[in-house]
């Protein structure tokens, strides 16, 4: 069997996909993946902004959510149980993130509690609120972590933290639930090209995307037909998973700091 057919396959054996930030990005790029796949299953975006190009063979509905609002997650889960089909696997999708850069509280304090509303409180709150409907129906979590979550990451610290965040608890909620017959996934890319850049503060593309979206989604699509606890993306980044998980974590922020310091990030921050 090909590596395409079994992620087809795998695709085809849910009824209703929910993914968060398909607009653009890594989740556009596995939105893409499940139209490929000619899934009958009911597919839902939740984003701030509908996804472009989507083809009209796929069932897809976009539910406009800002997911650093709770009233917002309550209202877009009241609104799937109205729309989604009753029975059959479920996908959860846990997309959407973005990142900061800069010495702490940079870029700003705002900035910074949004980052953890949407990195951290909305992929638990939106899969807390559907949990009940993944016990009864099984299926997967898929949460997009980062590479960043393996260790402590100096100018990037709390960004870095909610991926540590969602690794372990992805990792964690994937043993307790398999007695319900939910699988969870933690994806865990390096530097990809997509929009992070200017979320995070840039003003240009730092030129440091190691994989582009497509390649990033094909491997995490893979691992998660797979279900693999854990998906790392690019093998380079791999080994530094590996690398980096094993040091000392204060060893490991020193060496990350150094890094980050030489690649001299700071030409490409927007200016005030």
């Amino acid at each position: 069997m090909s590596k395409n057919k079994t992620v087809d396959d795998f695709f085809r054996s849910f009824s209703v996909v929910i993914i968060s930030g398909a607009s653009s990005g890594i989740g556009r790029a596995i939105l893409s993946r499940i139209s490929h796949s000619e899934t009958k299953a009911a597919v839902f975006n939740l984003s701030r902004t509908a996804p472009e190009g989507v083809p009209n063979s796929l069932n897809f509905t976009h539910l406009t959510c800002d997911l650093s609002q709770a009233a917002d997650i309550a209202a877009v889960v009241s609104e799937l149980r109205k729309l989604m089909p009753s029975e059959g696997r479920m996908l959860l999708v846990n997309n959407s993130g973005f990142g900061a850069y800069g010495e702490f509280p940079a870029p700003g304090v705002d900035h910074t509690l949004r980052m953890l509303d949407v990195n951290v409180r909305a992929p638990v709150e939106l899969t807390g609120r559907l949990w009940e409907e993944l016990k009864a129906r099984g299926g997967q979590v898929a949460n997009v972590a980062s590479l960043a979550g393996f260790q402590p990451t100096p100018l990037m610290t709390t960004y870095a933290a909610t991926k540590s965040f969602l690794l372990d608890w992805s990792v964690a909620l994937d043993a307790e639930a398999r007695r319900h017959g939910i699988r969870c996934v933690a994806i865990c890319p390096g530097p990809v090209s997509t929009n992070f850049s200017k979320a995070a503060g840039f003003a240009s593309s730092t030129g440091l995307g190691g994989q582009t979206a497509d390649e990033c989604a094909d491997e995490a699509v893979r691992g998660m037909a797979a279900a693999r606890p854990v998906v790392v993306t690019g093998w380079k980044h791999k080994l530094l998973a590996v690398f980096s998980a094993r040091l000392p974590k204060p060893w490991a922020a020193a060496i990350g700091l150094r890094m980050i310091r030489r690649l001299r990030l700071d030409r490409f921050v927007k200016q005030a």
